[in-house]
C-alpha cells in the first residue's frame, strides 16, 4: 500500500487537517491552494477512501480522517525529532571541546585561534581551562594539551606536541636591585630543578610562591622581581621587549602532549588541531632560539 502514495501527498494532509484549512496549510508550506487540494484528492484515490468532509469553507476529518491524522501525526512528530537530533549532532561536530592548561591557553593559545579559524573555518575551537588528570565523559571534552608530568594511563591517546621550553626572565630595561623570584607552585619542583642547572644565576634571590605562571608572569612585569617560566608563556612579552631573559632557553625533559579518549585517526578534527599545534610549537622554538643567544 506504502509504495503506492505519495509521502508529499501525507504531509499536505497533514498540515490540512492540523489547520483545518487548505488556505493555511499552503501558507505554511509555500505552496499554492491549487496544488494542496490535488494533493488531498490524489490521496483520496489512491486509498479510495473520503477525508474530509467540505462544508462550505469548512474542512471536518471524517472518521478515517482522523485515524490517517493520528497517525501522521505521531510520524511525522518522530521525524522532527529524529531531524532535530542530527543538527545538533551535526553541530557538535563542528565544535571541537579542548582543554588547556590556563596560562598557556591565555599567554600561547588564545592569541593563535583566530590563526587556527582562518586556516580551517569548517569547524570550531571551544577552549577550557584545565590541568592535570582529564575526565572526558563527564567534561564533555574532545582533546586536552597537558604536560607529561603525571600518568595519564595506557586508556589514553597521546601525541606528543612539543617538549616544553624553560627561562627566567626579569622586567626589561629594570636596573633595580632583584631580590626574589618568583616561582608557581603549579610546579612544586621547578625551584629545585632551575639551582641545580644554573646554580651561578638567581642563587642569591629568595623564591616566592604564586598559585599560577600567570601571576609569576604579572607580578614579573610590575618590576616585583624574576621569575622562571615556560618561554611559550613568555613570548610576546619577549617578542615585544616587555622582558627580558635572564638564562638561555632550556629543555627541562618534560614535553606537551595532546590526549583524546578515542584514536585520533577517527576524527580528521583531531588531526588537524595536532599538525597546527605542532607546526605553531616549532614556531615559537625559532623565535626563542633567537631570543636565547641574547640572554
Amino acid at each position: 500500500m506504502i509504495e503506492r502514495l505519495s509521502l508529499n501527498s501525507l504531509k499536505f494532509f497533514y498540515y490540512v487537517a492540523r489547520y483545518e484549512s487548505v488556505t493555511l496549510a499552503a501558507e505554511k508550506l509555500f505552496v499554492t491552494q491549487s496544488a494542496v487540494s490535488k494533493q488531498l484528492k490524489n490521496l483520496e484515490e489512491s486509498l479510495g477512501l473520503l477525508l474530509f468532509v467540505r462544508e462550505a469553507r469548512k474542512l471536518t476529518l471524517t472518521s478515517e480522517g482522523e485515524v490517517l491524522f493520528d497517525c501522521c501525526q505521531e510520524v511525522f512528530q518522530q521525524i522532527e525529532q529524529c531531524l532535530s537530533q542530527l543538527q545538533q549532532h551535526n553541530k557538535a561536530q563542528k565544535n571541537l571541546i579542548l582543554s588547556c592548561e590556563p596560562t598557556l591557553a591565555m599567554k600561547w593559545l588564545i592569541p593563535r585561534l583566530a590563526h587556527f579559524k582562518q586556516q580551517y573555518p569548517e569547524f570550531e575551537v571551544s577552549l577550557l581551562t584545565g590541568g592535570g588528570a582529564v575526565d572526558f565523559s563527564a567534561q564533555h571534552i574532545d582533546v586536552a594539551l597537558r604536560r607529561d608530568d603525571f600518568d595519564w594511563g595506557t586508556a589514553v591517546y597521546s601525541e606528543k606536541i612539543a617538549d616544553e621550553q624553560m627561562l627566567a626572565v626579569r622586567v626589561k630595561n629594570d636596573h633595580a636591585v632583584m631580590t626574589q623570584v618568583f616561582i608557581s607552585k603549579s610546579r612544586p619542583l621547578l625551584w629545585q630543578q632551575f639551582k641545580r642547572r644554573h646554580p651561578e644565576q638567581l642563587g642569591g634571590l629568595k623564591p616566592s610562591s604564586l598559585e599560577h605562571f600567570y601571576l609569576c608572569i604579572e607580578a614579573c612585569l610590575a618590576g616585583l622581581g624574576a621569575t622562571v617560566v615556560s618561554a611559550y608563556m613568555v613570548e610576546r612579552e619577549l617578542k615585544y621587549q616587555m622582558l627580558e631573559p635572564l638564562t638561555e632557553v632550556y629543555a627541562d625533559g618534560s614535553a606537551y602532549h595532546l590526549l583524546s579518549a578515542q584514536p585520533f585517526e577517527e576524527d580528521i578534527r583531531k588531526l588537524l588541531l595536532r599538525d597546527w599545534l605542532r607546526d605553531e610549537m616549532h614556531k615559537s622554538q625559532l623565535g626563542l632560539n633567537t631570543v636565547s643567544s641574547l640572554a
